[in-house]
């Protein structure tokens, strides 16, 4: 099966897959769940997707069922997929009618802090306003400004950007990293509303029109609550292995965005010391078997203990 990544709905997670049969399967992320796998060296085109409107879109699975090239896509599948489109659209760039429908619609623009300190300026449409920041993996975050539509919330956020030096994109590895010591949450929310008050003043200070800003925190999924704290009692680790091949088992215990806090159980069932900190992301364009898999443990354990 091939792994298409974690997706988050309003209620949980899953790791979200593309079966041989063509059709999209979900397996749910929940609080002890087990997940035993094992990992097909390569990376492998997910195809594209064709969008219709606000609400509609159509996944078009790789024909050829080729490596990735570009990201997680063969050429001919980058080339073809609409919502590459979507970043430029506000530049002038031509799109298709069923994505400039989709961009139309109403937008939210947000500040959010990641586990590090880290800060960042992101958009979200407006039936994805939740979603968006769940699958980012957010430790807090804050919305800013309202827009009619995607092209003015995209003209703000490269306002913010180029004026506040806030970033548009926080790389997942440094994510997980802050999550294995994360800051003090009370640090965190102070942060995250500091940016955004920045972020509120400029935006009421401009000659624009489309927009309007406002004051609003995102909640948090309570599933991502432990691990998104301030690690007591059991240490954390970075998670031994790598997810591009070989045999990987792990048992959930929280999880943000894409990134597991996880035990990790040995052959007899039996969980090895300290919670493991996993990003799960790293499994998008793989393909994988589920079984009875374990985690290597390194033979230079004992040193992290």
């Amino acid at each position: 099966m091939l792994v298409h990544g974690v997706a988050w709905d309003t209620t949980s997670p899953s790791l979200r897959m593309f079966t041989p049969d063509a059709e999209f399967s979900d397996v749910a992320l929940v609080q002890g769940s087990a997940l035993g796998l094992r990992v097909i060296p390569g990376l492998w085109c997910l195809g594209h997707t064709k969008v219709h409107g606000p609400g509609d879109r159509t996944h078009v699975p790789c024909r050829s069922g080729s490596p990735a090239e570009r990201g997680k896509q063969c050429g001919a599948c980058f080339a073809r997929d609409d919502s590459r489109l979507m970043h430029d659209f506000h530049r002038g760039t031509a799109v298709p009618t069923g994505l400039r429908a989709y961009l139309m619609q109403p937008h939210w623009l947000y500040v959010a802090t990641f586990a590090n300190g880290a800060s960042k300026v992101g958009t979200a449409s407006a039936p994805r306003k939740w979603n968006r920041l769940a699958e980012q993996g957010a430790v807090h975050a804050s919305y800013v400004a309202h827009t009619d539509d995607g092209r003015v919330v995209r003209v703000l956020e490269d306002l913010v950007t180029r004026e506040l030096g806030l970033v548009q994109q926080v790389r997942s590895a440094s994510k997980a990293a802050g999550l294995v010591e994360p800051r003090a949450g009370v640090e965190l929310l102070t942060l995250n509303r500091q940016h955004a008050g920045r972020v509120r003043e400029l935006l009421g200070g401009l000659a624009m029109t489309g927009y309007s800003v406002v004051e609003e925190e995102w909640e948090r999924p309570a599933f991502a609550e432990r691990l998104c704290a301030a690690a007591e009692g059991v240490r954390r680790h970075a998670y031994p292995a790598t997810f591009d091949g070989g045999g990987h088992g792990l048992r959930i215990r929280s999880l943000s965005g894409a990134i597991a806090l996880a035990g990790l159980p040995d052959a007899s069932g039996n969980e090895v010391e300290g919670s493991f900190v996993a990003d799960l992301g790293a499994l998008k364009g793989r393909k994988i078997e589920f079984g009875p898999h374990t985690t290597e443990i390194p033979a230079l354990q004992d040193s992290l203990f």
